[in-house]
């Protein structure tokens, strides 16, 4: 009887030692992969803020899907298919002037599978002549070309100078 209870212990205790083993390797792997996932993500929007600062809306909108199921949606309601969103950005910025300098801040990432996520931020405007500011909400999905944006949401926000300037 206690060579079974013994035997019964060592197979549990074993147990318990590869089950404690397997999870936390796989939740390491899980942390390295979403942390790859993140720079991925975040490269892509290093690429379109510097595309943006030198005045190329062709190579800022490469960070989107080419699709027609591409949605943009802003305070002018809502744009549908990758020529929309850029016929939407060339209307809205028409020159460099207009460009300004943009810069993305306050990054928070929530990943919904292993092929989705969503990203929030804010995005900052800075032109000779004023600045606009405001918050966004991006879901990206993996393709095999990499991440790309799927959905846009963007809203401006009065900023401070804005406030200060309106009083």
């Amino acid at each position: 009887m206690h060579q079974g209870i013994a035997r019964f212990a060592l197979n549990l205790a074993f147990l318990l030692l590869c089950g404690a083993a397997g999870p936390a390797s796989l939740l390491a792997q899980v942390k390295v992969s979403r942390e790859a996932d993140q720079v991925a993500i975040r490269s892509v929007l290093e690429a379109q803020q510097a595309a943006w600062n030198r005045g190329d809306l062709a190579a800022f909108v490469v960070g989107y899907w080419q699709s027609p199921e591409l949605t943009f949606s802003g305070s002018e309601g809502v744009e549908r298919g990758y020529d929309g969103v850029l016929s939407r950005y060339r209307k809205s910025y028409p020159d460099r002037a207009a460009m300004g300098r943009l810069d993305f801040s306050d990054l928070e990432f929530r990943f919904l599978g292993n092929d989705a996520a969503l990203v929030l931020g804010h995005w900052h405007l800075q032109r000779k002549t004023d600045e606009l500011g405001g918050v966004f909400s991006l879901v990206w999905q993996r393709f095999g070309e990499g991440w790309k944006i799927i959905h846009d949401h963007t809203s401006l926000l009065k900023t401070r100078s804005a406030a200060v300037n309106s009083q």
